[in-house]
């Protein structure tokens, strides 16, 4: 079952995560909303942060589910952004997918059936 997330990045400029090499390099809606979509697609996101780890094989392979019919759309509001995600991703993933891509800078809004 796929759910709508609605995602708001306040700061744009500061939605990025601790370690560049799996932080959002956006600099507009649609660019954010295309790296998002790319995390949530495929697992290269989620294999470049599992390397970087102490112990590759002991990271919950869970975290590393992917959607390939994931959808992500951006749209900018007045300095924000805005994105809705529909995924059936489990919200736990989505969220650590989002704190390796913008930290803390992003707050979930919302979520619905899609």
């Amino acid at each position: 079952m796929s759910v709508r997330y609605y995602i708001n990045l306040p700061v744009p400029a500061h939605a990025r995560g601790d370690n560049a090499a799996f932080s959002f390099s956006a600099q507009g809606a649609d660019e954010f909303a295309a790296q998002l979509q790319d995390a949530l697609r495929s697992d290269s996101l989620f294999e470049r942060w599992r390397r970087a780890q102490d112990d590759p094989d002991e990271v919950d392979v869970s975290l590393g589910v992917v959607d390939p019919q994931a959808q992500v759309s951006g749209q900018q509001k007045n300095l924000q952004i805005a994105l809705v995600a529909t995924t059936s991703i489990p919200g736990l993933v989505l969220k650590h997918r989002l704190r390796l891509l913008a930290g803390s800078s992003w707050e979930l809004r919302d979520v619905s059936a899609a």
